[in-house]
């Protein structure tokens, strides 16, 4: 079995680092244009502030035998969907013998407008992963395998998303598990869901707040979604594909 790295530990927190010095570079240049995005959407429409977390799994990929020339994260991202002609996805995986053989999603949310955009993630996340296992199905992908999908999601640790959440009921109650359940509770249910339901292959799921998270410090909630069951899942699958 492929071994994971020592330092595992140590290049999240430096992925992280980069998350919270990308967001805080790309805030700051909005803010001296001309032209700003409404909100925190000036740190948001940026891009590039997951790279580390790319650059992570693109080494793990090749230390479980994957060839680098066969790995994507900057470019030739797209793939054919079935609602949809494509989509360009955060991480892929495709043999030289065109197989794709895993495809990543990485997300984030910082505050202060959880509410929204917690809905805009999921509903995201779940359609994306509709749209790619339809296409699947329909043959998109030729004699491509099942792929892994992984999802990859870190919020911000902070009051607002540590609070609990009313639910506004007003024909039907909402699920036991949401009752008073905080944005850091939703978002923990939704990543662990998307596995249960066989939507992803494997999700983590990440806390860290501004202040500490520059320095790269994060937190993870639960076992069961911590980013080493993500990469030895990652690992485990390509390295049966690896030549």
């Amino acid at each position: 079995m492929v071994e994971l790295p020592a330092d595992l530990d140590k290049r999240i927190g430096a992925a992280i680092a980069h998350f919270w010095k990308t967001r805080t570079q790309q805030t700051k240049k909005q803010g001296r244009g001309q032209k700003k995005d409404q909100g925190e959407r000036s740190a948001v429409t940026g891009g590039a502030q997951m790279d580390g977390f790319m650059d992570i799994v693109a080494d793990l990929v090749c230390r479980a035998g994957i060839r680098k020339a066969t790995v994507y994260k900057k470019k030739s991202l797209e793939l054919p969907g079935f609602f949809r002609p494509n989509k360009q996805w955060d991480f892929l995986v495709v043999s030289e013998s065109k197989e794709l053989l895993a495809v990543i999603e990485a997300k984030s949310q910082v505050g202060p407008s959880f509410g929204n955009n917690f809905n805009n993630r999921t509903e995201e996340a779940m359609g994306s992963a509709l749209d790619l296992w339809t296409a699947y199905r329909e043959g998109a992908f030729e004699k491509s395998p099942k792929p892994w999908m992984g999802y990859i999601f870190l919020l911000e640790k902070c009051p607002s998303s540590e609070k609990p959440v009313r639910n506004i009921e007003p024909h039907f109650k909402v699920f036991p598990e949401f009752r008073n359940a905080s944005y850091a509770k939703r978002y923990e249910l939704f990543c662990r869901k998307l596995v249960r339901e066989g939507y992803y292959s494997a999700s983590t799921f990440l806390m860290s707040d501004k202040e500490d998270g520059l320095t790269g410090q994060y937190i993870e909630l639960v076992e069961d979604l911590n980013f080493e069951q993500f990469a030895r899942s990652l690992m485990a699958h390509v390295g049966a594909y690896a030549k």
